[in-house]
């Protein structure tokens, strides 16, 4: 799919989250800018979440109510520092999980991980691909 703005992306994501269920763990890829802090910004709405998402850089993850923790493991250089910082305990704790930058932990994830890649194709455009 192509993005052409931010608010399609989120619209894009608001719909992919009708898809998602309860314990879903989905990793988000894509340089940084490429814009998966906006696509949690619609799947937050299309769970209902009403909060501001803001990135967890410094916070690692931010709990949007047990329905959604979003992950941001830039910083982290192992999944033995997740597991260390108790990020590992909300992969089973049933809400949906998404994870940016999950290559660097990529050794506590959960099997079965969905997997959404975002890719720059222009100053606004992105093209998404779900897998």
């Amino acid at each position: 799919m192509i993005s052409e703005s931010e608010e399609q992306t989120i619209d894009l994501a608001e719909q992919y989250a009708a898809t998602l269920r309860p314990g879903d763990v989905v990793l988000l890829e894509g340089e940084m800018g490429a814009g998966k802090t906006v696509f949690v910004k619609g799947i937050a709405r299309g769970l209902g979440i009403d909060e501001e998402i803001t990135s967890p850089t410094y916070a690692y993850m931010n709990d949007y109510g047990g329905k959604l923790y979003h992950y941001d493991c830039y910083r982290l250089s192992s999944g033995a520092q997740a597991e260390a910082l108790g990020l590992c305990d909300y992969f089973d704790a049933g809400g949906i999980c998404v994870v940016e930058w999950a290559q660097n932990i990529a050794d506590v994830l959960p099997a079965g991980c969905k997997v959404v890649r975002i890719a720059k194709r222009g100053e606004n455009a992105r093209e998404i691909l779900f897998e």
